[in-house]
């Protein structure tokens, strides 16, 4: 059930400003962010804020905690698992957001690279794997869609993979491209005797399609692609979003292997400052970000 009564249908907002899926307005989401599909992993990374000033959760499951780190407003959100979660997650945000946004996804994938449970694989960019329905009616010959992929924000990509190298070595940081599956089953190749799913060879067919591609999960093309394309809705002004993802290898997808709570607990507290010392070195000043009037940061910057 909605929250809030909604204005518009096609643009839902309440009459204050709430966002519909993500229950966000104006002033309490930061140009900076960290997002994540746990809203365990969430609050666990918010312990790491110098200060905690807002913690909201939607009616649809969103987390958002928005605090200060290193002075400056940052803000954590949590928004399950899928592209069409991204896609409510980044276009709400970007409603309630003045000035230019940067976005770092700190999620989990399965390794189909060297890199096993315990390691971090940096995203350069990002595919998409996509279940082809035709094929399954006797009307294609493939049954899986591979997408052109999309490139991470270079200069963020290259302060995440720095950030992370410390705590964790540079040894058990791996980039390459993600393919971003749109099941967690079927168009990840994970097989079973349940449903026809045509995907036994579909890890071979990633590996023949992109020789650099490194892992699979379902939230990192979503995200580069709609930074991509926040470029207005003629698509000519200049992108107003970065965005780069660190992904922690939650399944070795070669080895059969799953990761233990206890080692995805230890990599979550090692990459958390990561991520956030990466996001304010690469946006280090509030000038021309959302401002702080009438803000749950508004006061606290610098205190």
């Amino acid at each position: 059930m909605p929250a809030e009564q909604m204005t518009s249908a096609n643009k839902p907002l309440s009459a204050d400003g709430r966002t519909y899926h993500v229950e966000v307005r104006e002033g309490e989401v930061a140009n900076r962010i960290v997002t994540v599909g746990d809203a365990k992993r969430a609050r666990t990374l918010a312990q790491h804020l110098d200060r905690v000033l807002f913690e909201r959760e939607s009616h649809r499951g969103f987390v958002t905690i928005t605090g200060v780190y290193r002075g400056l407003p940052v803000s954590i959100v949590a928004i399950g698992m899928g592209p069409p979660m991204v896609d409510f997650f980044v276009r709400e945000t970007r409603m309630v957001v003045r000035g230019p946004m940067s976005i770092v996804r700190f999620g989990s994938c399965g390794s189909i690279c060297d890199a096993t449970t315990g390691d971090v694989i940096v995203a350069t960019g990002a595919f998409a794997i996509t279940r082809n329905f035709k094929f399954f009616s006797k009307e294609a010959d493939r049954p899986y869609i591979l997408w052109p992929a999309v490139a991470s924000d270079p200069q963020l990509t290259r302060a995440v993979t720095a950030n992370l190298a410390r705590p964790l070595g540079a040894a058990h940081v791996y980039s390459g491209l993600v393919g971003n599956a749109d099941s967690f089953y079927s168009s990840q190749g994970r097989t079973g005797s349940d449903f026809y799913d045509a995907n036994g060879d579909l890890i071979d067919t990633v590996h023949a399609t992109y020789s650099d591609a490194v892992a699979l999960e379902m939230e990192c093309h979503m995200l580069l692609h709609l930074a991509q394309t926040s470029t207005g809705a003629d698509g000519t002004s200049p992108a107003s979003i970065r965005a780069a993802c660190a992904l922690m290898v939650f399944a070795d997808r070669a080895g059969n292997s799953f990761i233990s709570p206890e080692t995805s607990e230890r990599m979550v507290q090692a990459g958390a400052r990561a991520v956030l010392d990466a996001l304010v070195e690469e946006m280090p000043s509030q000038d021309g970000l959302h401002p702080a009037a009438g803000s749950v940061w508004e006061g606290e910057l610098g205190a």
